[in-house]
This record gives C-alpha cells, sequence and structure tokens, in this order.
C-alpha cells in the first residue's frame, strides 16, 4: 500500500508523520474506528470498529513478518514514514478502508471454509 504514495513529491503544505499519523487517526475514527490498543513506544495504534476483534494497525513503520504471525487480527496496516498533505493522507485512509474489507472478507471465508462436516452437510442438504 505505501507503495502508490512513495514517490509523490509532499510540498510545503505536508504534515511532519506523527501529525498526518494523528490525521488519519481522525479520518478513521469518522468512519467508526476507535484505538482499542497501541504499543509500548506510543508509535503504532490499533484501531477496530465495535466489538469486532479485527484491527487496524496504525503505524510510522512496517510489521516484521513475526509479528504478522503473531497478530492474526490485524487486517490491515496504514504506516506514514513520511511527510504528507492532507489529500494524501486521506487517500491513504482510504486505501486502508478498502484493505480491511478485503482482511474481513478474507477472514469470514475462511471461517466459512473451516466449518465442520456437520455444517457442510447441513449447507448441502444431506445429513
Amino acid at each position: 500500500m505505501a507503495a502508490r504514495f512513495r514517490n509523490q513529491a509532499p510540498g510545503a503544505d505536508a504534515l511532519p508523520p506523527v501529525q498526518a499519523l494523528a490525521l488519519a487517526r481522525t479520518l478513521l475514527a469518522g468512519h467508526g474506528f476507535s484505538e482499542v490498543a497501541r504499543n509500548a513506544r506510543g508509535d503504532s495504534f490499533y484501531l477496530a470498529r465495535g466489538d469486532d476483534p479485527g484491527r487496524l494497525r496504525l503505524s510510522n513503520h512496517a510489521r516484521t513478518p513475526k509479528q504478522r504471525r503473531g497478530h492474526p487480527e490485524v487486517l490491515a496496516s496504514l504506516v506514514i514514514r513520511q511527510p504528507r498533505t492532507h489529500v494524501q493522507v486521506a487517500a491513504m485512509v482510504e486505501a486502508a478502508l478498502r484493505d480491511v474489507a478485503g482482511g474481513l472478507l478474507r477472514r469470514d471465508q475462511a471461517a466459512i471454509g473451516s466449518g465442520s462436516d456437520k455444517t457442510a452437510n447441513i449447507a448441502s442438504g444431506s445429513s
């Protein structure tokens, strides 16, 4: 996701990464997300909608493969490392929302696919 925004010059009206992350959190709050956790350094925030266990990670750095394996509840990450304009942050938020929607779809499809044989038999009409 970050590659789409990497080569765009931010311009004079760009926000430093800390302020751009704060703007992203505000924009995501407008879509129903609230902070449910943050790391000890305070540079990664985990947001969720309501009681859904899925998380959107907002940070200034990417996750390591070990972190990805250890935290499957993170459906998508929005990483802001460089100064960004309001327009760029808004575009990144929209992309993150699409990524979350895709993550929810994959999670739901995996849950349906991992149902028991009894559930599959009931769904197919056999007992």
